[in-house]
């Protein structure tokens, strides 16, 4: 596969990503919708608290999305995810999809930036200035 297609997918994954963190799950945080009250009671979240994740959502989603800093925004995307999976255990609700999340964003910034997967198995990349830890 050229890197101009992984590249590609890498933008379509990240596209959707963002279509899903903020436009499925960071704006409905600020709208009333049926069985909202129940969800956020279910998973002990009070109705007050609700308009500051959306923020954090998307906020963190935004950065993730622009190149410049998603890396940033992949880090701090992981650490809400992390807290979304902390939420479901705590209410024994079912977990894996904030990983699934978390995994396939990992794997979008790797194919947007090829530095991300060698960075992942401990090589320096060849087309960066990278000056960390190498064997």
């Amino acid at each position: 596969m050229s890197s101009k297609t992984k590249h590609t997918i890498g933008w379509v994954l990240t596209g959707l990503l963002g279509l899903f963190l903020i436009g499925v799950s960071g704006v409905p945080k600020f709208i009333d919708w049926p069985g909202k009250r129940e969800m956020i009671d279910h998973m002990g979240i009070t109705p007050e608290l609700m308009p500051t994740i959306g923020v954090i959502e998307i906020v963190v989603a935004i950065l993730f999305l622009i190149p410049r800093t998603s890396f940033i925004g992949a880090i701090l995307v992981t650490g809400y995810l992390g807290g979304a999976i902390m939420t479901h255990l705590r209410v024994g609700d079912q977990w894996f999809f904030p990983i699934i999340i978390g995994v396939v964003m990992w794997i979008a910034l790797g194919l947007r930036q090829p530095a991300i997967f060698s960075l992942a198995i401990w090589n320096s990349p060849k087309d960066s200035n990278f000056e960390g830890n190498t064997r």
